[in-house]
């Protein structure tokens, strides 16, 4: 599998297909899309990054540009319990 960093949040995301996968028929699965915005500007992106681009307007590529990166969005413990 390859993988292409997203434009978002610059995890690495695997993505189907290429050479690498010529012989190889089950379980390709691709974690995120290419998507033309409405600035006309085009991003990769992964689910999670999609799934938070704001749903009341058509997305831009300052929307992408305000995602959080990878770090800043993995989930911290809870602090007290």
């Amino acid at each position: 599998m390859a993988r292409e960093p997203c434009d978002g949040c610059g995890r690495a995301v695997q993505i189907a297909g290429g050479i690498a996968n010529l012989w190889s028929f089950g379980g390709d699965r691709t974690e995120g899309l290419t998507l033309e915005l409405a600035d006309g500007s085009e991003h990769f992106l992964c689910y999670g990054c999609i799934e938070r681009l704001p749903d009341d307007r058509d997305p831009t590529a300052e929307d992408v540009a305000a995602l959080a990166p990878h770090e800043e969005r993995e989930e911290r413990p809870d602090s007290g319990e």
